[in-house]
């Protein structure tokens, strides 16, 4: 599969079977996804695989968005992607290197994170990237340590679903140039 192909070919899959996904293709996938770029080469993304009960507890974080945990309960893993706070977008004396300020981590966590997807998709694995939850509860039941913080929630599995690529925007409305 060329990049081109598992780009245009990736769809954000929110249906899947109930086939299980190894522990080794996850920790596959990972590994492609640490290639993702990071600001100063920080690399603070770090994934949590929620499966079982834990998985089924963390389904019921998404009052915000009660499609969301229907999605996780049909996904037979959810990768919570978090990230490490305050290095990346940070000079080592604790200030910030741009006026972005702390935004760079969230930059960072969504590479990382579309990394992930691509390389799952590779695999022949649905992945879809939810951002709508409660992140304080599912901090709280992730135990996530003082210092990191969960950027977004992704569902893996086999898809049960091939939905159409969305309309896309033309060249032209994407696209601009400067001289």
């Amino acid at each position: 599969m060329t990049a081109k192909e598992c780009i245009t070919g990736r769809r954000s899959i929110r249906r899947f079977t109930d086939r299980p996904v190894s522990h080794g293709l996850l920790s596959r996938i990972v590994e492609t996804a640490s290639f993702a770029p990071s600001w100063k080469n920080t690399q603070i993304t770090r994934y949590i695989a929620v499966e079982g009960e834990a998985k089924a507890a963390l389904a019921k974080c998404t009052s915000l968005f009660p499609g969301n945990g229907a999605i996780m309960e049909s996904a037979p893993v959810v990768i919570a992607v978090t990230i490490i706070t305050g290095r990346s977008g940070y000079e080592r004396d604790g200030s910030f290197s741009t006026p972005k300020g702390d935004r760079w981590q969230m930059y960072d966590a969504g590479i990382a994170s579309e990394a992930f997807c691509l390389a799952a998709h590779e695999e022949g694995l649905g992945t879809v990237i939810l951002g709508l939850f409660d992140e304080e509860e599912a901090a709280k039941l992730l135990n996530l340590p003082e210092g990191r913080q969960l950027a977004a929630l992704i569902p893996v599995g086999y898809p049960a679903e091939a939905p159409a690529a969305p309309r896309r925007k033309t060249v032209e409305e994407l696209l601009s140039f400067q001289s």
